[in-house]
């Protein structure tokens, strides 16, 4: 999330095509060693660098961010009202190609030096896990509206 100047001078930046990285990270457990410096995390990450263009055809911009709202929640976009011509001025949409990628795993129990194995010092991992919560109604929500079948589906989807 940018803001203020920072946010301007890095929009600037991106009209003038200059090369991007974007980089992704999810953390799937803390392992625990023997030796503090064994300690590490199982993790799943991504990198992609390439030139990003601004998407400045109205009906590509619709559909990209059509798109994004549909992968989140499928169904979504049907229920909620499109932008406004205030909105779509204020939303940048870029496309960019990958030019090169990265991908990188770490996942499995510690990996202690030989000898501290005999050491009595619990080892081990603690997994993490992003869960689902029940959908909170917004409190300013007028009576009678109910929740969409398609949250539903979500939110029993992500309980396994």
């Amino acid at each position: 999330y940018w803001h203020g100047s920072s946010a301007s001078r890095m929009m600037r930046q991106l009209r003038e095509g200059v090369q991007a990285c974007v980089t992704v990270s999810h953390f799937d457990g803390v392992v625990m060693a023997r030796s503090g410096f064994h300690h590490s995390a199982n993790y799943r990450s991504a990198m992609i660098l390439g030139t990003p263009t601004i998407v400045d055809d109205p009906a590509d911009k619709i559909s990209a961010l059509k798109t994004f709202m549909e992968v989140m929640m499928p169904g979504r976009w049907d229920d909620v009202r499109p932008p406004n011509d205030q909105e779509m001025k204020a939303t940048m949409v870029l496309s960019m190609p990958i030019d090169e990628a990265s991908a990188k795993i770490r996942n499995g129990p510690p990996s202690d030096d030989e000898e501290d194995y005999a050491l009595d010092c619990w080892a081990g991992v603690i997994p993490l896990r992003t869960v689902v919560g029940e959908p909170l109604d917004d409190p300013k929500l007028r009576a009678g509206i109910a929740r969409p079948d398609y949250l539903a589906g979500f939110c029993m989807q992500n309980e396994n």
